[in-house]
């Protein structure tokens, strides 16, 4: 709203000069709309109902494949910061709305005209902000159609399930531009694939198809091309159907124990299944197995 109060304010300050002819506050209020009319880079949508609790998160910038600048960003952060805000939403489907690429990394043309301390400060921003995606308590599903390299892929890595056609295309290839993944991926990828096939990935940079990406276990299923959504969304209705709460700390429990021994893992366990052991829903699982009927949970 900024934007269209400015070139109002300079469109009316024109006509108050006698303007030669209107043409130029049209011409100026003409283009206040066209702004406001751009499509925002992340578009967050919630499902209707049967699907009530899915939300979707899509990438909608073509002209630039998808390319992750400082809008971008941006964008992501405040779509990250409203789902975890929705107390109603129970997983999330993070796609692109581009054909044939889901996220082509982070912006170089916006790259090239940052000083060394604005791309510190960009890259740690674009990091935290994957990590804040990561610690949703929900579930996340990414949906990779096509090429998803760089940044791209990390902000993939960074959802719990991954699905792709068999078109996608994957890469970390930051090595050949003197630098290295810097928002996760030396991180997420050997905890996917393992350190070895980590290394060579990351040293050589190469790109892997979807077949190579199921097998390593990057993504969870490899389907055909144009399906990814569509089994992605089936995943996420089998969620939804569940406990909210349950999925939550099953979530928990994973996450964090993943990152302790075995011992301390068990106590995170002990502990998210105390946080579903005095709910409506446990009790409601109940009367609904021994009623032989769908339970309907309430995240109670």
């Amino acid at each position: 709203m900024r934007i269209l109060r400015g070139i109002l304010a300079v469109s009316g300050h024109l006509a108050g000069r006698r303007a030669p002819a209107n043409n130029v506050h049209l011409a100026l209020f003409s283009r206040a709309l066209q702004i406001l009319a751009q499509q925002e880079p992340v578009r967050l949508q919630k499902l209707s109902a049967p699907d009530s609790g899915i939300v979707e998160m899509r990438l909608e910038r073509p002209e630039a494949r998808n390319a992750i600048g400082r809008e971008m960003l941006q964008g992501l952060r405040s779509a990250i910061e409203k789902v975890k805000a929705d107390a109603t939403a129970n997983v999330v489907l993070l796609a692109s709305s581009v054909p044939k690429v889901f996220c082509a990394g982070a912006d170089l043309k916006e790259r090239r005209l940052m000083s060394p301390c604005e791309v510190r400060e960009f890259v740690n921003s674009l990091r935290s902000t994957f990590l804040s995606f990561e610690a949703l308590s929900i579930p996340t599903i990414a949906i990779v159609e096509g090429a998803a390299f760089g940044g791209g892929l990390e902000l993939a890595l960074s959802c719990d399930l991954r699905i792709c056609g068999e078109n996608a295309t994957f890469s970390l290839p930051e090595t050949g531009l003197a630098i290295i993944p810097g928002a996760g991926g030396t991180q997420r990828l050997p905890r996917i694939v393992g350190k070895s096939r980590a290394k060579e990935l990351i040293f050589t940079g190469r790109r892997f198809d979807a077949v190579e990406a199921v097998t390593m276990g990057v993504v969870n299923y490899c389907v055909p091309a144009g399906e990814a959504y569509k089994r992605a969304l089936e995943l996420a209705q089998e969620i939804n159907q569940k406990g909210p709460l349950a999925i939550r700390m099953a979530k928990k429990a994973i996450n964090q124990g993943m990152e302790v021994d075995l011992s301390a893992g068990l106590a995170v366990e002990e502990e998210c299944y105390e946080q579903v052991l005095h709910t409506q829903d446990r009790l409601e699982g109940l009367a609904a197995f021994a009623e032989k009927r769908k339970p309907v949970y309430t995240g109670k």
